[in-house]
Parts: C-alpha cells; structure tokens; sequence
C-alpha cells in the first residue's frame, strides 16, 4: 500500500433528492441494499431511511476501509452521525481475488468500466471470499443510540447503493483496497506472466491478451449516425425474378438498416443504460417488426396474417414495438406472476414510489398488472423490472408511453395519456 496513502479515503459530495427513480439500478447495487434490508429487525426504520434519502437528507458520504460515514438530518432538520461497518477482506483473500482477476481479461475491462463483474463475484464466492455484504454483514453505528439500523444509518445505505451503481471500486475500498492500489497490484500480477509465457511458437490468444496492459489505449468510440443508412437501389432495367415482390424486398432491406442502427445505437449506450437481457425474437414478433412503416398496405395484412394478428392487434403491437421494441411487445401480450425476487422487488418499488402513503393509488393486481381502482390506467412490470404504463380504450388496454424504471413515473405517463382525446 506504500505510496497509496491518499487512496483509502475518499468523500462523495451530497446527492440531489431521488424523486421518480430507484436507488440501485445495477445488480451489485441491488445486492447492497438486500443485506440491508434482509438484516433490518425493523422494516419501518428502513421505509423512513428510503424516505429521507430520496429527500435528499444524507449530507457528504466519506467512505473508508471497513466504514462509511455521513450527517444524515431527520425531518425535523436535527443532524445526526450515522456510521456503517463492512468487514475488511485479509491479505490471503485479497491476495486470491486479484489472482482470480487477471485470470480472466473481462474481469480488469469490466472493472475500467466501473461494472462488477459477476464472474469475478462467483468465482470469489467460491473460494470463500464473500466480496459482497450478506444478511448482517452490515453494521449500524449512530449517535441516535439505536442499537440496530435506524432511519439514519438505513438512509446511509440507501445512499451509498446510488454511489455503488456509478462505482464499484467504492465498495472495494470499503473492503480495504483503494483503487489506484489495486491498480497497480493488477498491473503486476497481469506483467509477470507475459514474460513468462511468452514463447516463440506463440500462446493462446486469451492468455495473450490478458497479460497485456491493463489500461491499453482505446480507440474513440464510433459516432452514431443520426439516421439508418440508405439501403442499395433496386431501380434496375432487369424485372424481378419469379415470386419476388420488390415492394416486400426494399422494405425488408429498409428494417434491416434501422435494426441495425438500433443495434449500434444500444452498443454505444453506457452500461448501466443497456438492455438486461436480450431473446431471439419468434417469428410472430418479426413479422410485428417488419410491419412497423410498412409502405404497403398489402404487405400489412399479409404481415398480420402470419402473425396471426387483426388489424387492430397488428397496430397495438407495431405501436409497442416502436416504444420498446420485443420487450414492450412481450409484456402487451403475455402475462405472466410474478413470484420471489421479482415480486419482492416489486413490491418494494410500489411501496417506495410515492413520497407519502396517501398519494399512493388504491391498485389491484392479477399477474404481473397492476391496476388502479376506478381509472382507466394501469401499470405493467417486464421481466427485465421496467414498469410500462397503459390505458384503457374502447375495452383495449394501450400502451400508453415507453417504460419507466419506477411504477409512479409510469403510471404518471399513463394518467396523461388517458387525459387526452382519445384517437
């Protein structure tokens, strides 16, 4: 650690209040705020810790080997201490976790990218180094003399799981290792093997690159165009083949440019904004895709046909697709029960989505729908836990707008929907 002295404390400038959002949006984040509220003997000191940081109550997070630390100010505006303790890892665990990181490349590329990488969690897991906090493994400490977690020491938590989405090195310096430290302990241990295995009848081309550098040049990242590029000309002097529809041909080479401007555009996002997860599409949902700015309408309905769609299902889900492509389709057409971790979060989200109890909306739920009691409005949760807002038309539900990460955000767009004329 020599030479590192100013790498084992650093301090986060307060955050603004967190209205309309969640407070872990990465898995890791998400992982923090489970041994939290897994542990909490008192589920309403943790509700009033969610409250008063999305209030923005939390002041400067310090965060040091085995402690975070902030003045947290109850809503009477009174300040208070507020301490959390996480074990720091022994030098043979650390030691092991940073052989366990150079051994595979993505492993270093996914931490540069500030991203945790799961691999690394569970091949960690497995040799008995708990890099994550479990159930207790979080300790309070606050000058309000709770003995367990308070609202001080809870809103702390919530806090520090914003700070972690944005950067887990944060949480390895709790663990006990600074950044630029672990750095350069990764440097080392990747530059000894290269001249080692580098032999010249050559190596594995993974086990090159993962005795490069570890911090290599990389090249600027590729500019999105503003718009899908132009598919080739089919404006020729020779007539088509047999059973060959130009129509059908230059509209399917116009999808295939906008899909992949679509590809390219969800490549350049940052990670935390990508997809969850992504399916082969079946192909009823390829044709949906394919209808989308249809130049013909006779190419709709052969579309519809083989989707086995009418035409006012066909609109339904071209309209989902261009909001959100396969998953917003997936969840206007299927339904599906939420149960276990995704109906816990679920939950969750719904308890913590409005600031006070009586703004809540009286809701009723079947599946993974919920509905509110007298209103045309509703919300949908996607497998992915992105909450979709809907209307009620003509005895249809509609999409109302694209998805949101929180149910009020969501059902804030399905209220405006349903307060404009209907088409």
């Amino acid at each position: 650690m020599t030479g590192h002295e100013g790498d084992t404390e650093r301090t986060f400038a307060a955050l603004p209040p967190a209205h309309g959002r969640g407070f872990a949006q990465t898995w890791w984040g998400q992982a923090w705020l489970r041994a939290l509220e897994d542990a909490a003997l008192d589920s309403g000191q943790v509700k009033t810790g969610r409250r008063l940081a999305r209030a923005g109550a939390v002041g400067a997070v310090s965060v040091r080997p085995g402690r975070i630390t902030a003045v947290v100010l109850d809503r009477d505006r009174t300040a208070h201490r507020a301490d959390v303790l996480l074990g720091e890892l022994p030098a043979e665990q650390w030691n092991r976790l940073l052989d366990l990181a150079v051994e595979r490349a993505g492993h270093v590329a996914a931490l540069l990218d500030r991203e945790m990488p799961p691999h690394l969690v569970e091949d960690a897991a497995s040799e008995g180094i708990e890099l994550l906090p479990g159930m207790g493994d979080l300790e309070p400490e606050c000058d309000c003399g709770a003995w367990d977690h308070c609202g001080h020491t809870a809103a702390l938590c919530y806090q520090m799981a914003r700070l972690l989405d944005q950067d887990p090195f944060v949480l390895l310096l709790m663990r006990g290792r600074g950044e630029d430290a672990l750095l350069d302990d990764l440097r080392a241990r990747s530059a000894a093997p290269a001249e080692e295995t580098l032999e010249p009848e050559g190596v594995d081309a993974a086990e090159a690159y993962a005795a490069g550098d570890i911090l290599p040049p990389l090249p600027a990242p590729a500019e999105l165009p503003e718009a899908p590029g132009l598919p080739p000309s089919l404006d020729t002097e020779a007539p088509p083949g047999p059973g060959v529809d130009p129509v059908a041909v230059r509209h399917l080479a116009a999808r295939t440019a906008a899909e992949a401007h679509r590809l390219l555009a969800q490549a350049l996002r940052q990670p935390s904004e990508r997809p969850a997860h992504a399916f082969e599409l079946t192909a009823s949902q390829d044709a949906v895709r394919l209808a989308v700015a249809a130049p013909d309408q006779t190419l709709v309905e052969r579309l519809g046909t083989g989707s086995g769609r009418d035409p006012e299902s066909l609109a339904q889900a071209t309209r989902a697709w261009e909001l959100g492509g396969a998953d917003a389709l997936s969840v206007l057409e299927e339904e599906w029960e939420p149960s276990g971790s995704p109906l816990a979060r679920a939950c969750a989200a719904l308890d913590s989505a409005w600031e006070e109890e009586d703004e809540r909306p009286s809701l009723t739920s079947t599946g993974n729908r919920w509905t509110v009691v007298g209103a045309p409005t509703q919300v949908r949760l996607g497998r992915d836990g992105r909450w979709w807002p809907y209307r009620k038309e003509r005895e249809r539900w509609i999409l109302a707008g694209p998805a949101a990460l929180d149910p009020a955000t969501a059902l804030a767009s399905a209220e405006l929907a349903s307060a404009e004329p209907q088409r």
